[in-house]
């Protein structure tokens, strides 16, 4: 168990954030000196089909162990990190035997305070990997990685438990949203997988938000401000109109559970053009219509009013909720929450407020719910993992592989 930690730490040193700008596959080129890693790595554990296609999708089999017929399944991770924070040079700091209290993260002043994040509490007397407070961990989703390669070894180490083929991958850009883009569903041949890509221990999820994303571009007119009167249109001042019109209330700082939002991503201003990129969730995709008629109400109300200058709206869809697409199999999530709690560990089955390459893969026809890593935190310089929550994520997913086994004796 001790390798899971040693890959993880190997792992992180790779710099692989992804590049929403960048269309190319992978967007950035450290999604594929980590990918070559990985595949030199599954060739010497003894992985068979071992293949990485030129967009960085990394395929590789763990062949049945057992005379009769198993369904296929698969385990999915991603290599690259998000955006939010840097992903270089990251400097993981071991926390041996947590005792409560807050954690200071190297010397960059910053620190993990139970008072901000209260889960650390239930987390006493864990092992923890931390940053050292300037760049992201990477646990989202190396972890990930390191626990289904690991689960891996110990499965072909105890040649007792029982396994059909396992198929595994490893994608680039789930970050960006593009995790799911290129992936042959066909080739990975599996009947349906699991993303090892949630968080705390013992999640289990099932259910994502329904995803689109909205520009609203406001158009102004540049002029020189010295001969600006009555010419000049700042589209800046039209686009702090427009977001003072939208509900300060549907905001992912606002809102949890079950609740949809609003959230304003980024800006691109200037006199004569201003974008204001959004991103629209809802957990029912009438609700979600329902947020796309609401915004283009309001570009419409602002048109209105406006004496000089105009907004326009793009809109276009990102993902949509799986649940819709898990839930006639049922069996899937049942071995995965019977493994959990023959594991000792109670499932925590939660709608995910975001996404993962599960969502759009079960639209591809391979159903995938999401498994934890143990992760907490994730996207930003206050990442931490448990180390057990680690191994318990490996010894998951191997009971996950021997459940699926032996229900069909």
């Amino acid at each position: 168990m001790k390798n899971v930690v040693d890959r993880f730490m190997h792992y992180v040193t790779f710099d692989t954030q992804s590049d929403s700008e960048n269309q190319t596959c992978p967007s950035t080129p450290g999604q594929m000196v980590l990918a070559e890693e990985l595949r030199k790595e599954l060739i010497t554990v003894g992985l068979s089909d071992v293949s990485l296609d030129d967009n960085g999708y990394l395929m590789a089999t763990l062949p049945s162990n057992v005379d009769y017929d198993v369904p296929t399944i698969g385990f999915i991770a991603h290599m690259d990190t998000a955006p939010d924070e840097s992903g270089k040079n990251v400097k993981p700091q071991l926390v041996k035997d947590y005792q409560g209290g807050s954690i200071l993260l190297g010397t960059s002043g910053e620190q993990l305070t139970p008072e901000q994040y209260p889960e650390l509490e239930t987390l006493v007397g864990h092992d923890l990997i931390t940053t050292d407070g300037t760049t992201l961990l990477g646990a989202d989703n190396k972890a990930g990685i390191a626990e289904i390669i690991t689960a891996l070894d110990v499965l072909m180490d105890n040649p007792d438990i029982s396994h059909g083929d396992i198929r595994i991958c490893f994608t680039p850009d789930e970050e960006v949203g593009r995790g799911a883009d290129h992936f042959d569903v066909n080739k990975f041949g599996a009947e349906w997988a699991y993303t090892i890509d949630g968080g705390q221990i013992g999640e289990l999820e099932y259910e994502n938000f329904n995803a689109s994303s909205a520009k609203v571009i406001c158009h102004g007119v540049s002029v020189h401000p010295g001969t600006a009167k009555d010419k000049l249109v700042n589209s800046m001042l039209i686009a702090a109109q427009f977001q003072l019109m939208m509900p300060k209330e549907e905001t992912p700082e606002c809102t949890e559970g079950y609740e949809g939002f609003y959230h304003l991503t980024s800006i691109k201003s200037g006199i004569a053009t201003t974008e204001l990129n959004y991103i629209i969730r809802d957990f029912e995709r009438s609700g979600l219509e329902q947020r796309k008629v609401f915004m283009q109400d309001k570009v419409d109300e602002l048109n209105n009013i406006l004496s000089k200058g105009s907004v326009t709206l793009e809109i276009s869809d990102s993902y949509f909720n799986m649940k819709e697409m898990v839930e006639p199999h049922p069996h899937i999530i049942e071995f995965a929450k019977q493994a959990m709690e023959e594991c000792h560990i109670a499932p925590v089955i939660k709608p995910i407020r975001g996404g993962t390459d599960g969502a759009r893969l079960s639209f591809m026809g391979l159903p995938c719910p999401n498994v934890f890593t143990g992760g907490y935190n994730f996207h930003g310089i206050h990442e931490f993992i448990s180390i057990n929550g680690m191994k318990q994520s490996v010894e998951v997913i191997t009971k996950i592989a021997e459940k699926t086994a032996l229900q069909q004796l």
